[in-house]
């Protein structure tokens, strides 16, 4: 059964609308932001409510990583590339010096020729028996006569030495020897060096990192001027 409006008719013929309801004259609710009663504006929305969270969580955990990695190319990473370069470097440019004790002995043995003029002194009487004398004295002459001759103590003697003397001696040897190498003269260089030129790519690409974030921001200025119109 329809319900049926009255409608109050003026004097000059003009009609008057029926009172708006209790519920009409109360203030409407205000909208939500998200939720509009539109779909596409919600989806949107939250899109991009969504992504300026996980870029703030990226930028975050991209901070913490890049304090991260400072703190491990200046604990670690080049302490120990560094190091090793450096160490190898001094290496091959270093010297073994040093003094060398020698206490030892040497066997000797070799054959010793004896050829020379040399007078030995007579140390006790001696008797030559069935020797031959010439003896010449005014007219007389006599050749090869038998003798036996008497050699006192203190006689000098001049011979002829000509014969081989086999040496054999143990000679005790006590030497000082001072040493003084370079390594990069020695067959260690080639290794050394072989080494060095390993790290040395990564030990230059740290060098050029930053430490801080005062030196990132310090390159990065640079690059941007480098790349700016002149």
């Amino acid at each position: 059964m329809q319900e049926i409006q009255h409608v109050d008719e003026q004097p000059n013929g003009a009609t008057t609308k029926p009172e708006a309801s209790a519920a009409d004259k109360s203030p409407s609710r205000p909208r939500r932001w998200v939720w509009q009663g539109k779909v596409l504006d919600a989806f949107w929305k939250g899109a991009t409510l969504f992504s300026f969270i996980v870029n703030l969580i990226l930028v975050l955990v991209l901070l913490f990583t890049i304090g991260l990695l400072f703190d491990i190319k200046n604990a670690i990473a080049q302490p120990l590339v560094g190091g090793l370069y450096g160490s190898f470097v001094q290496m091959d440019n270093s010297h073994i010096v040093t003094t060398i004790e020698v206490n030892d002995t040497l066997p000797v043995q070799f054959d010793l020729p004896l050829k020379q003029q040399t007078e030995v002194i007579i140390s006790r009487d001696t008797l030559i028996t069935g020797a031959s004398v010439n003896i010449q004295g005014g007219v007389l002459i006599i050749n090869d006569a038998p003798t036996t001759i008497l050699l006192r103590q203190g006689t000098p003697l001049p011979i002829q030495l000509d014969l081989i003397v086999p040496v054999s001696q143990t000679i005790p040897v006590h030497l000082s020897v001072p040493v003084n190498i370079a390594l990069d003269q020695t067959d260690l260089h080639t290794p050394f060096n072989r080494l060095r030129n390993l790290f040395y790519p990564y030990a230059n690409a740290l060098d050029k990192l930053p430490s801080s974030w005062g030196a990132l921001l310090c390159q990065s200025a640079e690059f941007l001027c480098g790349l700016s119109p002149r």
